[in-house]
């Protein structure tokens, strides 16, 4: 029996896929449920498992676009399993290229180079004809520098004639090699949207800096105590994400979108956090962060990191949100203008803690410090907002026992 394995939906409003990566060849044997493809959507890149054991057929290749439930493959069902002896015969071919190499004919070819400092003894000994010497003179160009065919090396009229000027920043035998790749679906549509959110929103992005020493502390303290009871580790996500939910909810228009005349406010707080992943950025949503505790946070962010990195995030993990968090810091990034998320309203930059010298009191004091950028949409986010919803995080992030935890550290901790 021949089996047809055709697209399955990604996720909703998904109607076609990119055929990424064949991880089998035509012919093969693959196993139930064994991952035979990667496939790229505009969201997200997928594994492909077999629905069951066969030889396989391919019928589209790597970089296809193909709609959603076209056949992509034959399964033949009813062939045997191989014996297992069909792939050491492969080897030999693997050799073969290796016993091949050492002969390198083509290195003796090029042995001719040895012709290479013949010219430069004539660059110097090469003395131009009067009418070569004329045109090299109204060229500006150095009889050293031309390779002569005539008699004795003599420069030539028609030497002088071919000869070019070397100027700053002419190519003078370096590789000029260049290597065209399409780009993933996931990528074309990251670029599409970011050009979107450029276009289509009023963005504007607003900047101010936070003094990081009471999360350090607070991380030096517990960081040790929090890993060994809850098995991950205290970061920085855990305070960022409590800071920023904290601000929506004193200024919910940075929590709300535009649809079409209407404005759309929400009561909850998904929050986006940007991860880079093998197939670019991916931004996997944490669900209700308002009702998560610091361990909550610290696990989901992992959970969905770990997810992206592997491949395996899903459409619906990464969709949704209200509001994003990028932290360029991890990167060394200082300052950025982050673009939004659309249809989200705000997205808010972290960047890297640098110490540097601050006035506390009317003393200057070294402190770890880092600049915060809110980039909003003016449409539906003023000024006063945005300002004061950044003032609100900076606050969060300097006083996060009496802001952050209820005042009471170890008990937010869970420890």
């Amino acid at each position: 029996m021949v089996l047809e394995m055709k697209v399955p939906s990604p996720g909703e409003s998904i109607t076609e896929v990119e055929i990424a990566t064949w991880l089998v060849k035509d012919g093969d044997y693959v196993e139930k449920d064994q991952a035979i493809a990667e496939v790229d959507s505009d969201k997200a890149t997928l594994e492909l498992p077999a629905e069951e054991s066969g030889i396989i057929t391919l019928k589209a290749e790597e970089g296809d676009t193909v709609a959603v439930g076209q056949v992509v493959c034959l399964i033949d069902t009813s062939a045997a399993k191989p014996s297992g002896d069909s792939k050491p015969a492969e080897a030999p071919k693997a050799e073969e290229p290796k016993k091949e190499a050492p002969k390198a004919p083509e290195k003796q070819a090029e042995t001719p180079k040895p012709a290479a400092p013949a010219p430069s003894t004539n660059y110097a000994t090469g003395t131009p004809s009067p009418a070569a010497k004329k045109i090299l003179d109204e060229k500006g160009i150095s009889a050293s520098t031309v390779s002569g065919t005539g008699k004795d090396g003599r420069i030539t009229k028609e030497d002088a004639m071919n000869a070019q000027a070397v100027s700053m920043g002419t190519p003078t035998g370096g590789s000029r090699n260049s290597q065209t790749s399409k780009l993933s679906m996931l990528r074309r549509k990251v670029a599409e949207r970011l050009v979107a959110a450029k276009n289509q929103t009023a963005m504007l992005t607003t900047f101010n800096e936070a003094n990081m020493t009471p999360i350090f502390n607070l991380r030096n303290q517990y960081k040790e105590e929090f890993k060994a009871k809850h098995g991950v580790s205290l970061g920085f996500m855990s305070f960022f994400t409590k800071a920023v939910v904290r601000a929506l909810y004193l200024y919910p228009d940075v929590n709300s979108m535009i649809d079409g005349d209407f404005k759309i406010t929400y009561d909850y707080c998904d929050i986006s956090v940007a991860v880079s992943g093998p197939k670019g950025l991916m931004v996997p949503v944490v669900r209700n962060a308002e009702t998560l505790s610091f361990r909550g946070i610290e696990d989901e962010i992992k959970r969905l990191a770990m997810r992206a990195r592997d491949g395996k995030i899903t459409v619906d993990e990464m969709t949704g949100g209200t509001f994003t968090i990028s932290n360029g810091g991890v990167f060394g990034s200082m300052l950025s203008t982050p673009i939004i998320n659309p249809p989200q309203s705000g997205i808010l930059g972290m960047h890297n803690i640098i110490e540097r010298p601050i006035a506390v009191d009317g003393k200057v004091e070294i402190h770890p410090m880092m600049y915060l950028a809110l980039s909003y949409d003016h449409r539906i986010i003023d000024g006063k907002e945005s300002v004061g919803f950044l003032v609100a995080v900076k606050e969060g992030l300097e006083d996060p026992i009496n802001l952050l935890m209820g005042g009471d550290a170890q008990r937010a901790l869970e420890l």
